[in-house]
């Protein structure tokens, strides 16, 4: 390549937690460059699940740390075309884009629940992934499958 890589920047933690990956999600859940509703949305989600999951002895952050895990995919499979066939190609996934991945699911079929805030849809999916349910567990669970299903093509690497 001629071009060197671009650097990779640093994100600064979030004020409440300390944690650079809820700035990371947060930053992905934003809408037109509106940061402080996101946080505010991202906040006001986490202590719904609080109030939700008392009985769970996990933090509200852990509970969404666990769900973010729980729907975290592996693998994925990529379409290759060889000599007029196209096949469904497995490929591991580097540990970036596992971490969007899963943020840019739960923040997608949070969009889609019906309920009323955004907050209130995000904590329901939240909820449902901790508990290994939920769109979002449901397409990792896919994603996995079709993954299985077309092994015999994995030595089709890129």
């Amino acid at each position: 390549m001629r071009k060197s890589k671009p650097k990779k920047r640093t994100i600064l933690p979030d004020p409440k937690f300390n944690d650079s990956r809820v700035t990371r999600f947060v930053n992905d859940m934003m809408w037109d460059g509106k940061k402080s509703t996101s946080f505010k949305i991202f906040y006001d989600c986490l202590d719904i699940v609080g109030k939700k999951m008392k009985d769970s002895e996990d933090a509200p952050l852990e509970i969404w740390r666990k769900a973010l895990d729980n729907i975290t995919p592996s693998v994925e499979v990529k379409s290759r075309r060889i000599g007029g066939a196209t096949f469904q190609v497995p490929t591991e996934i580097r540990t970036d884009r596992k971490i969007s991945i899963s943020h840019k699911w739960m923040i997608s079929f949070a969009r889609k629940r019906s309920g009323h805030s955004m907050a209130e849809k995000l904590a329901a999916e939240i909820q449902a992934a901790y508990n290994s349910e939920g769109a979002a567990f449901k397409k990792k669970e896919d994603t996995h499958r079709m993954a299985e299903a077309n092994k015999a093509f994995s030595h089709f690497k890129f």
